[in-house]
């Protein structure tokens, strides 16, 4: 429905906010136990970040059927026709997930949450959306996910281009014909690769403006004829449980052993095997030890190296989107998947530049100045410059807390979670699939399930004792930060400039935005906070502490 199709009660148990795995998973098994729950979504449909992702060959980097939900009545009858689905066929698959749970009656699609303030004297958030809604929920559940912010530079003259240009984040649902266009791409990150990759044949003139270069893996995509779909289905059970045990929660592990313990041949026989996988096989499923061990990791760089720089025929070319000394170690940013990516650079009609050395100075009404005074004209610009990602969807909104505080300032000099799922001020507020947990190190159904789970777990106990409040200690979420910090240390993750940790976003603290620890560790540890009894909060009804809570005082 629409944000105007139907009153919405305006008391609520529960509000989510975001339509893609984590909200309709969350509005599902919520419904299911009998609970009046709403959900409100931004855009026009069902999807998450899919809705808004239908740039130019816009493809998932997760395969199936380890990137969808667990629940039967859904799976069962779902067909994927691709290993790694495009943009439309994911689209499909939450309007199925949609229309299959009965899901859409108690959404409000075109309705953006644009503030939430805590009311300490009802334990009740009261919820305020762009449409001229106002909930009252007891519980907040925020399921924006990890990109709902979009990034871009304050490029002089933007605003005075002539051409057509979006954000891949905010494309035109109708798309953009780019066929005999002069296109500027600005950002090699996945998006970026996925574009340039889909728009290369269609052009007149691409050029590429590069600010460190991809390390892009091949996906080796196929179809999904009969015989897969019937082993896929018969195993999906397994494959659900199989893939909560895995580190990044894909059905891969890593190489049990250290890379300097196997021999040369080893090793090299070990990346052909997984290279010839495709997908994130090399990535994840490589030595144990590579993103501890900087020697071991530029092994690993060095093989891709050399597979990677034989598909391009331009030495300069080479260098520049391959170099010979990596510019980040391997693993330290999201990998990126491709099909032909490196081949658009054998075009003549593409060009590449490298804005460390020529830097953006402008965007003028026909294009994009560099810094050695090249007017780069153009008709079509793409800006791919990536998301004030992990914390960005949270702190956009005007969230404020027991003492009036927003979570911006709170956040403003460093993240503080408890579990990666609450914050202390903040009472009855549970966010999904961001800050301080695996979120981007991991595949998002397996992480959302989990984290959804534990949130909905948490609900029922506090129906069961009848309990109005619940809220992290600070001294709770210090040691969480401190956790999250000392298991990132321990890896090379730091050594990159990357939207992991902030380092893209002028001004933004720079510090591990996710729990780098893997799957099994996150979920033993939220399971014992669970098992005694929510050590971590404070628990209470309508400001009476409850009896365990005195109890622990």
């Amino acid at each position: 429905m629409s944000a105007t199709d139907k009153s919405i009660d305006n008391e609520l148990d529960v509000l989510v906010v975001g339509a893609g795995f984590s909200g309709l998973y969350h509005l599902y098994q919520l419904r299911k136990l009998g609970y009046s729950v709403k959900l409100f979504e931004s855009g026009s449909g069902m999807g998450g970040v899919w809705h808004w992702n239908c740039y130019p060959g816009a493809r998932v980097d997760s395969e199936t059927p380890l990137y969808e939900l667990s629940i039967e009545e859904v799976w069962k009858d779902w067909r994927w026709t691709e290993r790694f689905p495009e943009r439309n066929e994911l689209v499909s698959y939450f309007r199925y997930v949609g229309e299959k749970l009965d899901l859409e009656k108690d959404v409000s699609f075109n309705t953006r949450v644009t503030a939430a303030h805590f009311d300490a004297n009802a334990d009740r958030w009261t919820v305020t959306a762009d449409g001229g809604n106002v909930v009252r929920p007891r519980f907040l559940v925020l399921a924006v996910g990890f990109a709902a912010k979009r990034y871009v530079p304050d490029w002089p003259g933007l605003d005075k281009f002539q051409g057509v240009w979006h954000h891949t984040a905010n494309w035109p649902q109708e798309g953009v014909d780019v066929k005999g266009k002069r296109v500027g791409v600005i950002g090699t990150g996945s998006t970026g690769v996925q574009v340039i990759t889909d728009v290369g044949p269609q052009v007149e003139h691409l050029t590429v403006f590069q600010r460190s270069p991809a390390i892009a893996l091949p996906m080796n995509n196929t179809k999904v004829d009969d015989e897969k779909h019937r082993k896929m289905r018969e195993l999906s059970p397994i494959i659900y449980r199989r893939r909560l045990q895995t580190t990044s929660g894909h059905n891969i592990q890593a190489y049990p052993q250290d890379t300097f313990s196997a021999t040369p041949e080893e090793r090299h026989l070990l990346w052909e095997e997984l290279w010839s996988r495709g997908g994130l096989n090399f990535a994840v499923g490589n030595y144990r030890d590579f993103m501890v061990n900087q020697e071991a990791n530029d092994a690993v760089y060095a093989f891709w190296r050399d597979k990677t720089r034989k598909r391009l025929n331009d030495p300069v070319m080479q260098e520049k989107l391959v170099p010979t000394v990596a510019p980040y170690p391997f693993g330290t940013k999201r990998a990126v998947m491709e099909g032909r990516y490196y081949e658009v650079f054998n075009q003549s009609n593409v060009d590449l530049v490298d804005v460390n050395e020529t830097p953006i100075q402008e965007i003028t009404t026909k294009g994009i100045r560099t810094g050695d005074g090249v007017e780069h004209e153009l008709d079509i610009l793409v800006v791919a410059s990536g998301f004030d990602s992990v914390t960005g969807g949270i702190i956009q909104i005007d969230i404020r807390g027991l003492d009036g505080s927003s979570i911006k300032d709170k956040w403003a000099n460093g993240v503080y979670t408890h579990l990666g799922m609450a914050t202390a001020n903040f009472p009855n507020m549970f966010f999904l699939y961001g800050p301080q947990a695996p979120t981007a190190l991991s595949n998002g159904p397996a992480s959302i399930e989990m984290q959804s789970d534990w949130v909905i777990n948490c609900i029922q106990h506090m129906k069961k004792n009848k309990l109005t409040r619940i809220e992290a200690t600070p001294e709770a979420e210090e040691k969480w930060r401190n956790l999250n910090i000392n298991v990132a240390a321990g890896t090379l993750l730091g050594k990159a400039k990357s939207w992991y940790n902030g380092s893209n976003i002028p001004g933004k603290v720079v510090e591990p935005l996710n729990f780098a620890g893997g799957l099994p560790y996150y979920y033993s540890l939220i399971k014992e906070e669970e098992e005694k009894g929510y050590e971590g909060f404070r628990l209470s009804t309508n400001g009476i502490k409850s009896l365990t809570a005195l109890q622990k005082a």
